[in-house]
């Protein structure tokens, strides 16, 4: 049944994945009165389905798409700053090889790589000899010649809770689980429906603007929800990662190029797996669920294999994810060539227009990389219809744990070791990692592995729940385990049990 109306709001974005929830932080922070709702959990979707990487995207150059790479790059250096636990530099090694692309257009895609976004944190790039240095051993011997250079790694479901967070300090009301059941213009507001997807209540809520960042949705959501024409038609484009056990010395990033042109990151994930990815295969239609698929396993099992000693096999596979992009349609033949930069659908009357019209804004593709400048495009779009809006603030503002002295992860998580020397050093750092200067909230002034409570096994303990569920919207045992950590992969079945068994009486 319908409940009573709730308070209006100027801004409901609908959709908590980076984009939803970097625009309600944006937003927010000027000092609108924003709603962000989202029918699952926080990054459920797309915006967990990443390769992890925060990076301005080598092969970009190649479809000459120089204004995505430079923005990408300059703000791989912005999220550095901001976010220093969930944001680390990462060498990659790139062997060349038979189908690799010439050596001369590497050196200058490189080139360009170094320059485009004005480079200041990270190392330049260089040839390397693969039979000397020491990312060469893993590899098998026909690769005598590479190159390294570097980009960043990054939790990215993680990167969602805290723009989640912080556009909660700012005032912003944060709604999981909560679905747009419909919205309709009426004169220079929307009215939308909202249902508690757990009891069934719905409320309606005034806006004066919406926000669509639904993803893979945004389309559907217009037609089905807001009952409009969808307009320009998205791309779906899934992408499937696996996880192996560390194939034999690769304990660097490699960027391996496929004879079909395409290239495949293997990357170092947590302490002793490779995540490997990722596929690209095209969708007509938005699936209820997604899932990697035999052929995409053996593709990538098949790349890896061809470059490295240790070969891995579908066996091995400890995990797999896969999630759907919402490109841009840019009627491009090769999804692998779709333009990964963002677009920006304002549907509006003239300012001037009788009796107005509220405002809908709808975000079309993007990265995970290029989220913030997204958001600020988008308030920039929308700046016209909000008088005296405050300027952009948050280029140089630090997301939550990333206050840390000087923005030096390294020196702080080594002050965090000294400070709790009753902790084992993995399950420190591993909260360190996780929740940065936050961690001081997280312990609360612990001083015994007693003072943080309960201790459900694997170096959880009541006191890291406690915490999610005050400040990070935790609901379930796969919210925590494969969202708010990656301890899904290490987990024992009773750790999962006694989770399951202390999430199942949180409400």
């Amino acid at each position: 049944m319908e409940g009573e109306q709730s308070q209006s709001v100027d801004l409901l974005v609908v959709g908590g994945g980076i984009n939803g929830a970097g625009i309600a932080r944006d937003a927010a922070g000027r000092g609108l009165k924003v709603m962000l709702v989202e029918r699952g959990d926080l990054a459920g979707a797309t915006s967990s389905a990443s390769s992890k990487l925060i990076h301005g995207g080598l092969r970009y150059l190649e479809q000459y798409e120089f204004g995505l790479v430079r923005k990408a790059l300059a703000e791989r250096e912005v999220l550095l700053a901001a976010a220093p636990h969930l944001v680390a530099p990462l060498e990659f090694v790139l062997p060349q090889g038979e189908g690799s692309r010439p050596g001369w257009m590497l050196r200058i895609g490189l080139f360009l790589y170094d320059h485009l976004g004005g480079r200041r944190r990270l190392p330049g790039s260089h040839g390397i000899d693969l039979r000397k240095h020491p990312a060469g051993r893993p590899l098998k011997d026909g690769y005598r010649h590479g190159f390294t250079y570097a980009d960043c790694w990054t939790d990215d479901a993680r990167l969602v809770v805290v723009n989640a967070m912080d556009a909660a300090s700012h005032g912003a009301v944060i709604r999981t689980r909560t679905e747009l059941v419909s919205a309709r213009r009426d004169g220079t507001v929307w009215r939308a429906v909202l249902r508690d997807v757990h009891i069934g209540r719905e409320d309606t809520v005034p806006a004066r603007i919406l926000v669509n960042a639904a993803g893979p949705w945004a389309a559907d959501l217009i037609e089905h929800q807001l009952g409009m024409d969808g307009g320009k038609r998205l791309r779906l484009v899934k992408g499937s990662h696996i996880v192996v056990p560390r194939p034999d010395g690769a304990d660097d990033a490699y960027l391996l190029q496929n004879a079909d042109g395409r290239i495949v990151f293997v990357l170092p994930f947590l302490d002793k797996f490779s995540l490997i990815g990722t596929t690209e295969v095209e969708l007509d239609h938005m699936p209820d669920s997604v899932a990697i698929t035999p052929d995409e396993v053996d593709y990538l099992c098949g790349i890896v294999n061809a470059y490295f000693r240790t070969p891995i096999a579908p066996s091995d596979v400890v995990w797999s994810f896969a999630g759907v992009r919402p490109l841009v349609d840019d009627a491009d033949d090769d999804p692998s060539s779709v333009t990964r930069d963002f677009l920006i659908a304002l549907d509006a009357p003239p300012l001037d227009a009788p009796g107005g019209a509220a405002p809908l804004l709808s975000v079309l593709g993007g990265k995970i990389t290029t989220y913030r400048v997204l958001a600020e495009a988008a308030m920039d779009d929308l700046a016209p219809f909000l008088p005296d809006l405050p300027g952009p603030w948050t280029k140089g503002a630090p997301l939550p744990g990333g206050d840390m002295p000087r923005g030096d992860f390294d020196a702080y998580s080594s002050g965090i070791l000294q400070d709790v020397p009753w902790l084992p050093p993995g399950v420190t750092r591993r909260l360190v990692q996780a929740y940065g200067s936050r961690i001081e909230a997280l312990l609360g002034g612990a001083r015994s592995p007693a003072d943080l409570g309960a201790h459900y096994g694997d170096g959880v303990y009541e006191a890291e729940i406690s915490y999610l569920l005050q400040y990070e919207w935790l609901e379930t045992v796969e919210d925590f385990l494969w969202r708010r950590t990656k301890l899904g992969l290490v987990a024992s079945e009773a750790t999962v049990q006694r989770l399951r068994q202390r999430l199942s009486t949180a409400g």
